[in-house]
């Protein structure tokens, strides 16, 4: 059975999406194809098939979704003893040695990951290259510009 590691916000934010897919899209869903089949005939009614691949989009969704929150793992490092090693979950402040450019990461599930937001994959390179790795260690990452080193500042086990 396949574990699937995640923060409790990120679980939260999962079944928040699953209660709006299941109770606000299905329904509309379900109405546009009823509100279509009165036009008549099926075969050359787009909005009915249109309607129908949404229909089938929603539900995928909603099965992907509870299989992953049927095998959730949360993780919550704020209930942790910071030791200052790089774990899931933790929070990580890293500089570029060359640039002194800092940046922070939180490293988090597969489905919650946004580079926007500095939500890393537990699954990325860099996420892969920290884990394990203690406050002022210094780590090669490889990017797609080739080798960085970086040194880890600071790790922080919160929520």
């Amino acid at each position: 059975m396949v574990q699937y590691p995640m923060t409790a916000a990120g679980a939260a934010s999962l079944r928040a999406e699953l209660e709006q897919l299941k109770n606000e899209t299905r329904p509309q869903i379900i109405a546009a194809i009823a509100e279509a089949r009165e036009h008549g005939d099926l075969k050359e009614n787009a909005e009915y098939h249109a309607a129908r691949e949404q229909q089938g989009f929603c539900e995928g969704r909603i099965q992907d979704i509870d299989a992953k929150l049927s095998h959730v793992q949360i993780i919550d490092v704020s209930k942790l003893t910071n030791n200052g090693k790089v774990i899931f979950g933790t929070t990580v402040t890293i500089v570029n040695v060359n640039t002194d450019e800092e940046v922070t990461y939180k490293i988090v599930g597969d489905d919650e990951a946004n580079i926007k937001l500095n939500l890393i994959s537990v699954n990325s390179p860099i996420a892969r290259g920290l884990i394990g790795k203690k406050i002022d260690d210094e780590l090669i990452i490889q990017t797609p510009g080739g080798a960085i080193e970086y040194e880890i500042i600071n790790v922080q086990y919160i929520a």
